[in-house]
């Protein structure tokens, strides 16, 4: 019997991680050992605390430990302004820029007919509910530029045609990014989407 087998467990099990793969992986866990009473032992009682009380919230999606999140319980936020997103990591990636105060509508991916992922497989039925329900004056489309969440958006934006006024993010040139490191969809986005000085 291996004497360290459930430290290789845990670099396997670290190693399914995002971004870490096992070497990656199994540098942390040598460093979480290293740090034992600092990080390891407070993590694993954060895992157990996060993984007995996690859960998505049942009005948008998003992910925290009541049955409606934060978002969605603040009066604050009803603005009439919902942000459609495919995951939880978008809704999160949105509240970092600190620059949207209306709610979330998290669809859970997109519409892929190869993977056989259809409307009722995602969040849309529950979308068109809210619209109606919360009085949405404003539905902002901001789903990943890729040939499903163009598909989901339009899919979306012929579902609530006529109930709500309609937009997307803008597309094209990021901050700091310069025209010749950029891809042809890209450029071709930004000149499109081009706006009076």
């Amino acid at each position: 019997m291996s004497s360290t087998r459930d430290i290789d467990a845990l670099i396997e099990l670290m190693a399914k991680l995002p971004g870490l793969g096992p070497r990656s992986a199994r540098r942390a866990v040598l460093h979480l050992i290293r740090k034992r009473a600092l990080l390891l032992t407070p993590l694993a009682d954060t895992l157990q605390t996060v993984a007995e009380t996690a859960r998505e919230c049942l009005n948008c999606g998003n992910v925290g430990t009541a049955d409606i999140c934060d978002i969605c319980e603040s009066e604050a936020r009803a603005t009439g302004e919902l942000c459609v997103v495919e995951d939880v990591a978008d809704l999160w990636a949105m509240e970092r820029a600190a620059v949207f105060k209306g709610r979330y509508h998290v669809l859970g991916g997109t519409l892929s007919a190869l993977d056989g992922i259809g409307p009722e497989d995602l969040r849309i039925p529950r979308l068109k509910d809210r619209v109606t329900a919360e009085g949405i004056t404003e539905v902002i489309l901001a789903l990943n530029a890729t040939v499903d969440g163009q598909t989901t958006a339009h899919y979306i934006a012929d579902q609530l045609e006529g109930q709500v006024r309609l937009t997307s993010l803008a597309q094209g040139v990021p901050i700091g990014g310069e025209l010749d490191y950029l891809d042809d969809g890209t450029i071709t986005a930004a000149l499109r989407a081009r706006k009076e000085l």
